[in-house]
């Protein structure tokens, strides 16, 4: 019904001299979708902008009924392209059918596709780039193919992993009370959790957005093993926030350029999204500069240069992984919010990742093994992980629900033999 009337408004535009927006109403046609209250002008502006991906022939038949015997309407702006055979609206489409011939107006009607617009903001859509010389609102409208979906079918179209996005989303199962971490590193945790509640408050309520830099910026440094990526996935889970990995395999290039570019596609898809960007084991990109011996390094530091002021424009969370601190280049240590340290975790909290770990159906032979295999072995929380559940499949596999000391044993050396590091079992000599 709303491309009936949208079809209506135009024909009606097209026979008045003067514009006709105000006898028809679409606010707030897509408000539920969108989640905000949209205005008359920036319903009509999202209908002529989605039409031609549902109806390509909408306009030309438009056109044919008001004139019939053929002719072009150059006020009314749009292009054909190769493949799509229609008319495709431009922002002189949009002038048009708003303001026709006052002049004022149609300059006002320019402010709906400025970047601090909140359809450039939001990524719902803009204008193409136009030749030098060419009037600016000659580029057609282009809609992001997510502002699509979202307008169509209501729900929110995550992006597909590949050249052009480069990350995975990742989730968890966990939930905080699995977590076990020392109490100094949940506290520093937990004012990532604070800023997350209360960022926009800060930024607009208190005036501080002209004093700090969009966004928050995390180090989390330690041993594999130790909750660095789980705390991201939980803080994503608390917030009903995405979290996506970047694959920094499809990330850097040999190429010069190549990187940045990779780098702000990604980006830019993630800007004003309610998005956590988590690069893991980030030393490959955010490693120390170094002083500049060949073309290799310069350009490699021109990498780490990009990324030190991209990262800091960036308006949402960002968290880096590291297994040491010190292989972060400075500038970077210099502009996170918070740089929060994962030890290995002591006797008291091995014990407690063992018994977590242990699965409400298993048995035990004696409950001092865990306490024991605490005591006796030095291990990550998900090198614990790992063991117990060795230890688990081979109580399966013999049809028990009993899980034996010597299973749980043989897990551990599996786990220090990745390691290449010497096992001894516990009592020999």
């Amino acid at each position: 019904m709303s491309y009936v009337n949208l079809r209506k408004f135009i024909v009606e535009t097209l026979k008045s001299d003067e514009t006709v927006v105000d006898k028809y109403n679409f606010e707030s046609i897509f408000s539920t979708t969108l989640e905000r209250e949209t205005t008359n002008e920036e319903g009509i502006i999202l209908l002529v902008a989605s039409v031609p991906h549902v109806m390509p022939h909408f306009f030309d038949e438009i056109i044919r009924e008001v004139f019939p015997e053929g002719g072009s309407m150059a006020e009314l702006g749009g292009v054909r392209l190769e493949n799509h055979r229609g008319f495709i609206p431009t922002g002189e489409t949009i002038q048009y059918l708003l303001a026709k011939n006052d002049v004022r107006k149609r300059l006002d009607v320019q402010h709906y596709f400025d970047t601090n617009y909140w359809f450039f903001l939001e990524q719902i859509l803009s204008l193409s780039d136009v030749k030098l010389g060419e009037p600016v609102m000659s580029g057609r409208i282009i809609m992001d193919p997510a502002a699509i979906h979202l307008l169509f079918y209501g729900e929110k179209l995550k992006p597909k992993f590949g050249t052009a996005f480069p990350a995975r989303e990742i989730k968890t199962d966990m939930v905080w009370d699995d977590l076990v971490v020392s109490k100094e590193t949940f506290e520093h945790i937990n004012q990532i959790s604070v800023w997350m509640k209360h960022n926009e408050e800060l930024r607009s309520g208190w005036d501080m957005g002209k004093k700090i830099a969009p966004g928050y910026r995390s180090l989390f440094y330690g041993p594999p093993g130790t909750g660095k990526t789980l705390t991201a996935t939980l803080l994503g889970k608390q917030f009903g926030m995405s979290v996506f990995r970047i694959d920094l395999s499809t990330v850097v290039s040999k190429y010069i350029g190549e990187t940045e570019k990779n780098l702000e596609r990604l980006f830019a898809q993630a800007e004003n999204k309610y998005w956590i960007l988590l690069f893991d084991e980030a030393d490959a990109l955010f490693g120390k500069r170094t002083q500049a011996k060949s073309s290799n390094d310069k350009y490699a530091n021109q990498e780490v240069s990009y990324l030190l002021q991209r990262v800091e424009s960036f308006n949402g969370l960002v968290i880096l992984t590291s297994n040491f601190k010190n292989n972060i280049d400075e500038a970077f240590l210099r502009r996170f919010n918070s740089i929060i340290h994962f030890g290995k975790p002591n006797v008291e909290e091995r014990l407690l990742l063992w018994t977590k770990s242990l699965p409400d159906k298993a048995r035990l032979e004696d409950k001092g093994i865990l306490d024991l295999l605490a005591k006796s072995y030095e291990l990550s929380g998900a090198q614990i992980v790992a063991a117990m559940t060795f230890a688990c499949l081979q109580a399966i596999a013999r049809g028990e629900e009993l899980v034996t000391f010597e299973n749980l044993l043989k897990g551990i050396e599996i786990e220090f033999n990745k390691e290449e590091k010497f096992f001894k079992p516990v009592g020999a000599k």
